[in-house]
């Protein structure tokens, strides 16, 4: 450990290579510096024995923490834990990541109950893995009230040693929707932006996505349940153009929609941290990055191996 601080190597580093944390790398580097070599011969008060991990304290460790804490609490943190077990919160900790418990993280998940999950995911999966011969198939759905927020106070930009700062206020301009088509073989996406979402937005979309594809060419767009997409003016849609052919995720497994992806990368990319003047502003910029994306498009290497697992993680 020594010989790696000597190095310049990083506690991070350290850490992954060594199996240990940042509070015993900095206790065996001040011992070095008070002490030199003799700091480095390990220190016990009279009679005590260096701590073992053993098999029953883990078990211990490992029982206790699956049960809630007295106190209220929803979860136990390394020093609560430990306190409360009469341990060393280092062997809670070394407990912990040998068997790969982060009591401190949790995850969603939406489980599908619709009964006809594996006849419509097998449906939609067969679109991406073995599409029909020359038909063009696409990935729909709509992000709703996405808000131009305007941050009231100056956004302090990135600079060495200091993130990127925004304003707690901000002042709201209103909120608009984006349409996305994603096309799975190219990955390349078509957007409009709409004040609503509604169903006359939706079949107006529809036309669009239709009029990028050759005349007469058979057209596949997976959907959600969304009420929307399943409206007397969409089967009238469907009944003028015999050649588009809606395709149903099951309920409450819209992740089973590729655009899904394309979606939480604009979130993440535009949305999430952007600064709006207006609505007007909001929309250029959406529709900016959409074809800035779609130039160097990829499609995505999706899979889904388990017709039967009907949760999805969130």
């Amino acid at each position: 450990m020594i010989l790696m601080l000597a190095e310049g190597r990083s506690y991070a580093e350290i850490q992954e290579r060594l199996q240990t944390t940042a509070p015993t790398i900095a206790r065996w580097k001040k011992r070095f510096l008070a002490q030199g070599v003799t700091g480095l011969f390990e220190q016990h008060h009279p009679g005590q024995k260096p701590k073992v991990l053993t098999a029953k304290l883990q078990a211990r460790v490992l029982e206790a923490t699956r049960r809630r804490p007295k106190d209220g609490s929803t979860h136990w943190s390394v020093r609560k834990l430990a306190a409360e077990l009469q341990v060393s919160k280092d062997a809670v900790h070394r407990i912990w990541k040998t068997a790969g418990l982060k009591p401190h993280r949790l995850e969603r998940y939406m489980a599908s109950n619709d009964p006809d999950f594996e006849r419509k995911a097998a449906d939609v999966i067969g679109l991406y893995l073995n599409p029909p011969q020359h038909a063009a198939v696409f990935c729909v759905d709509e992000k709703s009230a996405i808000q131009a927020l305007d941050r009231l106070d100056p956004v302090l930009p990135l600079s060495p040693g200091r993130v990127e700062r925004h304003g707690f206020e901000y002042f709201r301009h209103g909120t608009l929707s984006l349409y996305a088509a994603l096309d799975v073989k190219s990955g390349k996406v078509h957007g409009k932006t709409t004040e609503r979402h509604t169903s006359d937005e939706f079949v107006d979309f529809l036309g669009q996505v239709v009029a990028l594809c050759k005349p007469k060419q058979e057209i596949h767009i997976i959907v959600d349940n969304l009420s929307a997409h399943k409206t007397q003016k969409v089967a009238e849609f469907l009944a003028s153009h015999s050649e588009v052919r809606l395709h149903f995720t099951p309920t409450y497994s819209s992740w089973l929609n590729q655009v899904e992806i394309w979606f939480a990368r604009i979130e993440r990319d535009v949305i999430a941290r952007g600064v709006f003047t207006s609505v007007r502003d909001l929309a250029r910029k959406l529709m900016r990055y959409v074809r800035a994306y779609s130039k160097n498009a990829k499609p995505f290497q999706w899979k889904y191996s388990n017709l039967q697992k009907r949760i999805n993680p969130c």
